[in-house]
């Protein structure tokens, strides 16, 4: 890779959580000429990260000891606390934390109020996208926090997304995260329903998704999940048991909200069904299983 005058980027970014999303994150950030400095539990995870062009330490410690700036990304805001509680003194004044984790907002809210205390700026940075879709360029990124950190960490923002929006005070990234995923959740078991109607009925399924992607029905989880979901081909994007504790969340925002939630409960159930089949490690489309009657429960509420 050649020299990079930009001192931002001769600084390395520093990246908690090497899975499916942090593992996109870290092609991204080092495509755009970023070093990455890296952690994770699984070991395969740092090699991969090596693979790419990164180096690893053993612990977040470590990655807040030598980074100023740190992406978390990591399963729940529960993740989340244990590597802030695990950072100790590497956690230092004026580190920035840009925050992927789709977790509970008021988590969210009282966590960037325990930082700020300390001098530590927190930004909560959600994406609309699977990792397939960060990997591509496509994702969107909404962030809640101090609107001047937001502007100084555009440059990893928009190495991460395609299109970054200043969503308001801390918290509300993830609140917007929630209500972009509830309507992202409900086409995607739309189109599963769907497809498995046409398949129950005799309609030719390639054809049926090639009529409605050209239709007024028409949405993007078409074009994402629609061939995983009629060919049964579900190695994970996204994991189905981290859109449940999406939707769980979204529930939980809606009952505080004192709105009734109809539709997510629906389709909580058939999600909690789905992760009781075994099916919560594959791809959020399995779903479809579900609704095609194939996970072996007679009827569902």
């Amino acid at each position: 890779m050649p020299m990079n005058s930009d001192p931002k980027k001769l600084a390395p970014i520093g990246l908690i959580g090497l899975g499916l999303m942090g593992g996109a994150f870290a092609a991204r950030l080092i495509r755009a000429g970023f070093e990455v400095l890296g952690c994770d539990l699984d070991p395969a995870c740092c090699v991969s990260l090596v693979k790419l062009g990164g180096r690893t330490v053993a612990t977040a410690a470590d990655v807040f000891r030598h980074c100023d700036r740190v992406v978390l990304s990591l399963p729940s805001h529960r993740e989340v606390a244990q590597v802030i509680a695990a950072g100790g003194d590497g956690l230092r004044r004026d580190v920035v934390v840009i925050d992927t984790t789709t977790g509970d907002p008021e988590h969210t809210e009282a966590l960037a109020r325990e930082l700020e205390d300390r001098g530590v700026t927190y930004l909560d940075a959600t994406i609309s996208g699977n990792s397939a879709q960060v990997r591509e360029g496509v994702a969107v990124v909404m962030v809640g926090g101090d609107a001047a950190a937001f502007a100084a960490c555009g440059d990893i923002l928009t190495a991460i997304g395609l299109e970054v929006f200043h969503t308001g005070p801390s918290g509300s990234g993830a609140k917007m995260k929630l209500v972009t995923n509830l309507v992202l959740g409900l086409n995607r078991a739309a189109l599963a329903e769907g497809l498995a109607l046409g398949g129950a009925i005799g309609l030719d399924p390639d054809l049926t998704l090639r009529v409605m992607r050209r239709s007024p029905a028409y949405s993007r989880a078409m074009d994402v999940k629609g061939q995983k979901m009629l060919r049964s081909e579900f190695s994970p994007d996204a994991r189905l048991s981290q859109h449940l504790k999406d939707v769980r969340l979204i529930l939980e925002l809606g009952a505080q909200a004192g709105l009734p939630m109809t539709l997510s409960a629906a389709h909580r159930a058939v999600l909690e069904e789905a992760e009781e089949a075994g099916l919560g490690a594959l791809d959020n489309s399995a779903l479809i299983q579900v609704l095609r009657g194939l996970t072996g429960k007679g009827s569902r509420p």
